[in-house]
């Protein structure tokens, strides 16, 4: 097996939005990025309709596996999604943005 350097390195993953209402299906599947800090922090970003929604992740205390993300963009969209990471790598979850869609959240590759 390969060796783990030595100290926190951050990980970056894909993250996926899947429309599951008629409002989220105007934008249709969204792309963004998380970056895991390796610490119960992170990055989140993506772009909706060309305006880029910057903000973090964080886990929640004493659990792993279950967190919550935020961004915001500089037109006031926002969006909050709530996820479960099955591996170090994969998850998945629900956003909401702030013109009430709602996405399916896949995160990793």
């Amino acid at each position: 097996s390969a060796q783990q350097p030595a100290g926190p390195v951050s990980a970056a993953m894909t993250a996926r939005l899947y429309p599951t209402n008629d409002t989220a299906a105007q934008t249709g599947v969204l792309n963004g990025t998380v970056t895991n800090h390796l610490n119960g922090r992170g990055e989140f970003h993506l772009t909706v309709a060309g305006e880029l929604l910057s903000g973090e992740a964080t886990r929640v205390a004493n659990d792993t596996r279950r967190g919550s993300a935020n961004a915001y963009g500089s037109r006031g969209t926002y969006m909050n999604c709530q996820y479960q990471m099955n591996s170090s790598t994969q998850g998945s979850g629900v956003c909401t943005m702030s013109n009430g869609g709602r996405y399916q959240l896949h995160i990793g590759s």
